[in-house]
């Protein structure tokens, strides 16, 4: 019998969704609501449309995907000299016109800020996606290279939220600016007291950011007197989220799920 492809079973209309970090990149396709395949992978600024096409292009080979048959294409990028680059690689390689989340898409949230242009991309994709899967007052927690927090109102507003310095950043920070502390892997130490540098090294950064973690969301809670769910998504979410219990749920796909919810919005 023949071994079934991804291309050998009938589809849905097909979109790649891009969110460009400052860290990483994640790469999804969907095939209408279904998440069919993702990648993550680093981002590199200086890397051109061509390198980033043959990148594509193996990833696609290698999943019995086919670049030919991508419908739409949406892009959130918080990175802004990449944008022209981004732009390249969808016409170039994809024969489209993407989508770019940014000033004057529609993402049917208000955006309560002083200046919503200043509401990083990532983080409007976040809040559609949150408040279009829970319907209800939600802090989204992610971790990324900074840690961002932010408030959806009951009524799917965006209405502010916190940034933090991310675990990596806090952890490269402490090895590059006290001369005798190496680079520490960074994952959970068996016990908070530690008796090697390396296992004091992780506690703190760990635990110390659970803790920065947890006191924050309570503080916004305090703040504004709400009882929301608490979603955590980012590369280093399981991690902190383990060590709190001010996480109600890890969702990895937020971002991209946020992604195809806008794209489609803007196809009506």
């Amino acid at each position: 019998m023949e071994e079934m492809t991804p291309e050998s079973k009938k589809r849905e209309f097909r979109i790649l969704v891009m969110d460009v970090g400052n860290t990483n990149t994640v790469i999804g396709i969907y095939d209408g609501e279904e998440l069919r395949k993702d990648w993550r992978l680093g981002t590199v600024k200086a890397r051109t449309s061509d390198e980033y096409g043959m990148i594509v292009r193996d990833l696609f080979n290698h999943s019995g995907f086919r670049i030919d048959t991508i419908d739409g294409l949406i892009i959130s990028c918080v990175v802004p000299p990449m944008l022209g680059m981004l732009e390249n690689l969808s016409e170039k390689y994809f024969k489209i016109k993407p989508l770019i989340v940014g000033p004057g898409i529609k993402t049917g949230m208000p955006i309560l800020f002083d200046n919503p242009r200043e509401v990083g991309a990532d983080r409007i994709v976040n809040a559609v996606a949150a408040y279009e899967k829970y319907k209800c007052e939600v802090i989204v927690v992610d971790f990324g290279t900074a840690t961002t927090f932010d408030y959806i109102t009951s009524k799917g507003e965006y209405s502010g939220g916190v940034i933090a310095p991310g675990l990596v950043i806090s952890s490269e920070a402490l090895f590059r600016e006290a001369s005798k502390l190496p680079r520490v892997e960074l994952q959970k130490p068996k016990t908070v007291i530690g008796k090697n540098t390396i296992h004091s090294m992780q506690s703190g950064i760990v635990f110390g950011y659970a803790g920065l973690v947890e006191s924050l969301v309570k503080r916004i809670i305090r703040e504004l007197g709400i009882d929301p769910k608490v979603i955590a998504t980012g590369g280093l979410a399981r991690l902190i989220a383990s060590e709190t219990d001010c996480i109600d749920e890890i969702d990895d796909n937020l971002t991209l799920e946020g992604l195809r919810t806008i794209f489609y919005r803007n196809r009506q």
